[in-house]
């Protein structure tokens, strides 16, 4: 298409036919050709008897003519020629429509100059925000991060502690000229709350407990059993209702790898939350021993952690994906002195160990029910200085008596002083400390299969374990 020339129009589509006869007055068609008759009024009625020209034929044919001299049409008949079926040259049109084919062209050449103009636009656009954003003029507006839905998986770090903070208490125990921070959980919704024994033994002679729940509220606390071989205990809080208590789970169940999510207030941060995996099973611990006689040592047959524990964690729960308890956070291993300072490390390692849950129900029990905890015993005196690689029966007993209790458990199955037991149900035992770990995860009634040697023969004894009040 042309700029500024008229629209093309077809062939087929232009007024008139192709070829015109010459009007009248205007000269003959051709030389020797007989006048025309005058032009007649367009306007004016036909005469009578003039045949009606077809209106596909504004120009009549030469044959269709008057007669010149009596003015008579050749044929009476005025649609002879006519055909019903042959094509029009103009279409038809309905007054004030515009041509089809012109409307077409104009709406073409509005879009034509609209896209032309959208390109220029954009181009123009983009031109000068690339040249504002490097020469450092307008704002700066700093990408949004899309939004995070609000609900987590039940089974995540957030849902776990979701559900399992409502049921965490910061303890504030203070007496005996001693002050400390600790954690425990709810037991029950009578307000029993499990905590270590390390924790409420400043407030064990008169002193004073305060439980602070996770949503702010406070209430007093009394101690209701505790237990230092296993360093457990039990207070409870007064003055409390509509209490959501944390359910323990099976301990035996745990395998090394599975999370596990821990809760405490290390340093007196209440409600902090931390996570890691079950790094070992069945690891013979012993912790406190600070008064001398051995009274205050625990034996934990732990969990192991890399779940970061420090000293405010202690009691506080360990959780699995389920949000159910399966230790009780109790001990860390911490960093030896440096070297250059002489200033010792008192923070978390990723080692850190928990009661199992299995042990610490039935201690909780006893302790709720009871007042204090029993202990299994085999019935002998072990020789706790002994260096080799084994527990050695002693030669005598603590208070000068025999080594081997007579009628107790360890009579019944006849060991005799000097034994050396090498294992426990299988398990190797390398001291002790280690037999007494391994006899205190079970309880009492249980029966164990012991691994002794005795000059030089090694043999297996059956016993039953018998039971000991001593807290």
């Amino acid at each position: 298409m042309n700029e500024g020339n008229p629209p093309y129009v077809p062939d087929d589509e232009r007024e008139g036919p192709r070829t015109r006869t010459p009007a009248a007055g205007l000269g003959p068609a051709e030389p020797g050709a007989s006048p025309a008759p005058p032009l007649q009024d367009p306007g004016a009625a036909p005469a009578p008897g003039t045949p009606l020209v077809p209106p596909q034929a504004p120009y009549p044919a030469a044959d269709a003519l008057p007669d010149p001299a009596t003015h008579q049409a050749p044929h009476t008949d005025p649609w002879s020629r006519y055909d019903p079926w042959a094509v029009a040259h103009a279409p038809l049109q309905q007054t004030g429509a515009a041509v089809p084919g012109e409307r077409r062209s104009k709406r073409t050449v509005l879009l034509g100059w609209g896209v032309a103009v959208a390109l220029v636009a954009g181009g123009v656009g983009g031109f000068a925000g690339a040249w504002l954003e490097r020469a450092g003029i307008g704002d700066v507006h700093l990408p949004r991060a899309a939004k995070v839905p609000a609900g987590r998986a039940p089974d995540s770090v957030a849902g776990i502690a979701a559900r399992a903070l409502p049921s965490v208490v910061t303890l504030h125990v203070s007496g005996d000229d001693e002050a400390g921070t600790g954690t425990g959980f709810v037991l029950d919704t009578r307000g029993h709350i499990l905590t270590n024994n390390h924790v409420v033994a400043p407030a064990s002679s008169g002193g004073e407990i305060t439980v602070t729940f996770s949503g702010g509220d406070t209430a007093r606390a009394r101690v209701v059993g505790r237990d230092s071989g296993y360093d457990l205990a039990v207070v409870q809080a007064s003055g409390v209702s509509g209490l959501t208590p944390l359910p323990l789970g099976d301990s035996d169940d745990v395998r090394v790898g599975d999370p596990v999510v821990a809760i405490g207030a290390p340093f007196d941060l209440a409600n902090t939350v931390t996570s890691g995996i079950i790094s070992a099973k069945e690891r013979p611990i012993t912790a406190g021993g600070e008064k001398g006689d051995g009274s205050d040592i625990s034996y934990v047959d732990a969990l192991q952690t890399d779940a970061p524990i420090n000293p405010g964690n202690s009691g506080g729960p360990l959780l699995d994906s389920h949000a159910q308890v399966i230790g009780i956070n109790s001990a860390i291993r911490s960093a030896g002195s440096d070297a250059d300072s002489g200033e010792s490390q008192a923070g978390s390692i990723g080692l850190g160990f928990a009661i199992p849950a299995n042990q610490a129900r039935r201690v909780a029990e006893e302790l709720i029910n009871e007042g204090h905890a029993t202990h299994p015993v085999i019935g002998v005196t072990l020789d706790m200085g002994y260096t080799g690689d084994a527990a050695r029966v002693s030669a005598k007993g603590g208070t000068g008596g025999p080594a081997v209790q007579p009628g107790g458990p360890g009579d019944r199955a006849g060991l005799k002083a000097g034994d050396l037991i090498t294992a426990v149900d299988g398990h190797r035992v390398h001291s002790g400390e280690e037999l007494i770990v391994r006899i205190r995860a079970h309880r009492p009634g249980d029966r164990l299969r012991l691994t002794v040697e005795r000059a030089g023969t090694r043999h297996a004894v059956s016993l039953v374990l018998g039971a000991s009040g001593r807290n």
